[in-house]
C-alpha cells in the first residue's frame, strides 16, 4: 500500500457550539485520487480548509507527510507539500496570469515563465502568461488556481469544484493531467458533485453528511445508489425535463442580429413559458450575451423586443424595472452581498419598491418563504450570505431573482457547485416558473442540463450562433455544433 501524504484524524469543528464536523477520519495516499462528495452543508470544504491550514479545528490532529501541521497555517500546509485550490478562484484582477500564478515565490515571476508556459502546455489549455486576469472568464481563472499548485510542486492537491465551470473537452484535458500527477506519486483529493466525473478519475470515495463519515470504500465498490443514498436519503437521481410541457409560439424576447462584446449578429426568441437553452464552450460569446442584455455591457448594433416593444437597459437595477433579470454566473463577485444578511439579500432586486417602515418585517417574512421552497439552510434570516456554503449561496441568489417577478428570467450556471439534491430543487423551480409562463434562458456549459432542461437548444461557437436545435437533441449534436464551429471559426 502506498504511503499516506496528508490524514485527517478524529476532527471536529465547532462554530458557535454548532458541530461542523464530528470526529471525521481522511486521508489521500501517494499515487490515488480521493473523492471526497457530500450534500452542501456537510462539511467537505471545512475539512478541505482545516487539512489546509486556513481554518484550526476544534479537535483532533492533523499531519502531512507524517509530520504535524504546526503551525496550522496555509504557509506552513505549502510548505509541507500541499495546495487547495479554492471553488471560488481569488484573483488579482490588475495583475498578469503569470504575476497571479508565482505570487508569494521567492523569485521575481519572470523567472518561473517557462515553466508556467510547460503546465499550460500540459493541461492543454489556451491561455497567456501575460494576459490580465481581470478579463479572464471564471473557467480560466480556475486553471490559474491549479497553476498555482502545480508550479509549487505540491505533493498533495486539493481541487474543489474544479470542473464546474469546465466545458466537456477542458474536463478530459484536466482529468488527463490529474492521472499524470497520480502516476507521478501525487496525492490529489477531488471534491465535485457529477458522480460520473468522480467515477472517471477516481480510487476511493468518502462522503460526508451533517460532519459526519457516512461512506468510505474504494471507488470501484460503491454503486451510484449507495453514494446517492449515503449522501443524502431519498434523493436517487436528477428529475428530468417535464415530458410534453406546452409551450407559446408569443416570443417574449426576441433579438435581431445583435452585435456587441465577444459576440456578432445573434438572432433567437425565447417564448412564454419556454426554457430555452443556451449553450457552447467557454468563450463562445454567452455570457458576454447576457451582460450586454442586461446593460453590464454596451451593444454595437442590433435590437432587442421585450414582449413586443424596444428594449435597451442602461444598468441591471434597469433591466430588473423592465421585466428581465439576470443570476450571474459569479455570485460571490456580482451576485450576493456576502455580508449582508440573507433576508436583505433576498429582497435586494426590489428594494426600492417597499416602504421604509415595512422593510425588515417585509423582507423576513419574504425569506421564510423562499428559504421553504428553496431548501435553503441557514440558522438565521440575519446570517450574513457569505457564512453559507457554494451551494445554499446559489438558492439564496434563485430567491433573490424570483422576488422579482420576471417576465424573462437569465440563469447562467444556474447549478454551478451544487449538489444533487440542491439541483433537483433548482430543476423543480425552473419547470415550475416555465409552466406559469414565465420565459427563462438558461446558459449553461453543462450538455447534459441543457438536454434535460431545454425546450429549445441554441448553440454558440466564437461569438456566432452556430445552430439551434429541438428539445430532446443529444448531447453529440450540441457537441458537433459547438466544436466544429469553433475549428471553422479559427481556421
Amino acid at each position: 500500500m502506498e504511503p499516506v501524504l496528508a490524514e485527517l484524524d478524529s476532527v471536529s469543528k465547532s462554530y458557535a457550539g454548532i458541530p461542523v464536523l464530528k470526529r471525521v477520519n481522511f486521508s489521500v495516499r501517494a499515487g490515488e485520487i480521493h473523492a471526497l462528495l457530500g450534500g452542501n452543508g456537510a462539511g467537505k470544504s471545512t475539512l478541505m480548509k482545516i487539512l489546509a491550514g486556513l481554518v484550526q479545528a476544534s479537535g483532533g490532529d492533523v499531519r502531512i507527510a507524517d509530520a504535524p501541521l504546526v503551525p496550522a497555517t496555509p504557509a506552513q500546509a505549502l510548505a509541507m507539500g500541499l495546495y487547495l485550490v479554492p471553488q471560488e478562484a481569488h484573483i488579482f484582477p490588475n495583475q498578469s496570469v503569470l504575476e497571479n500564478i508565482c505570487i508569494g515565490l521567492p523569485k521575481p515571476a519572470a523567472a518561473y515563465r517557462a515553466r508556467v508556459q510547460e503546465l499550460i502546455a500540459q493541461i492543454g489549455v489556451s491561455l497567456s502568461p501575460e494576459t490580465k486576469a481581470a478579463t479572464l472568464e471564471i473557467a480560466d481563472r480556475q486553471i490559474v488556481e491549479i497553476l498555482r499548485g502545480l508550479v509549487r510542486e505540491a505533493k498533495v492537491l486539493i481541487l474543489d469544484e474544479p470542473t464546474s465551470a469546465l466545458t466537456p473537452h477542458e474536463v478530459q484535458t484536466l482529468f488527463a493531467r490529474m492521472q499524470g500527477l497520480r502516476a507521478a506519486g501525487h496525492g490529489l483529493v477531488f471534491i465535485s458533485h457529477k458522480l460520473h466525473e468522480l467515477r472517471a478519475v477516481c480510487d476511493r470515495i468518502t462522503v460526508l453528511r451533517d460532519g459526519n463519515v457516512v461512506l468510505s470504500a474504494n471507488m470501484d465498490q460503491s454503486t451510484d445508489s449507495d453514494i446517492l443514498t449515503a449522501m443524502s436519503p431519498g434523493v436517487t437521481e436528477l428529475e428530468a425535463r417535464g415530458a410534453g410541457r406546452q409551450t407559446s409560439s408569443e416570443a417574449v424576447l426576441a433579438l435581431d442580429a445583435l452585435s456587441g462584446e465577444g459576440f456578432v449578429d445573434i438572432s433567437f426568441d425565447v417564448r412564454r413559458g419556454e426554457v430555452l437553452g443556451l449553450t457552447g464552450v467557454v468563450g463562445a460569446g454567452r455570457t458576454e450575451l447576457a451582460e450586454t442584455l442586461v446593460g453590464l455591457r454596451p451593444r454595437t448594433c442590433g435590437d432587442v423586443m421585450l414582449e413586443g416593444q424596444m428594449f435597451r437597459a442602461n444598468s441591471p437595477s434597469d433591466a430588473v424595472r423592465q421585466g428581465i433579470v439576470h443570476l450571474s454566473e459569479d455570485r460571490q463577485q456580482y451576485g450576493l452581498f456576502l455580508e449582508a444578511p440573507l433576508f436583505w439579500n433576498a429582497s435586494s432586486f426590489v428594494y426600492d419598491r417597499l416602504p421604509f417602515f415595512l422593510r425588515p418585517g417585509t423582507e423576513r417574512k419574504r425569506f421564510a418563504r423562499y428559504r421553504e421552497m428553496l431548501g435553503i439552510k441557514c440558522a438565521s434570516p440575519d446570517q450574513p450570505a457569505g457564512s453559507l456554503s457554494g451551494g445554499n449561496q446559489q438558492k439564496v441568489l434563485l430567491a433573490k431573482c424570483l422576488v422579482a417577478e420576471p417576465k424573462l428570467l437569465i440563469l447562467d450556471e444556474p447549478t454551478r457547485g451544487v449538489d444533487v439534491g440542491a439541483r433537483n430543487d433548482i430543476y423543480r423551480i425552473i419547470e415550475e416558473l416555465a409552466a406559469q409562463g414565465t420565459s427563462v434562458l438558461l446558459i449553461s456549459s453543462d450538455f447534459d442540463e441543457v438536454v434535460r432542461l431545454s425546450d429549445r437548444i441554441a448553440v454558440m461557437a466564437g461569438g456566432h450562433l452556430a445552430g439551434e436545435l429541438p428539445g430532446g437533441a443529444t448531447t453529440d449534436e450540441i457537441s458537433q455544433l459547438a466544436f466544429e464551429a469553433r475549428e471553422v471559426e479559427h481556421a
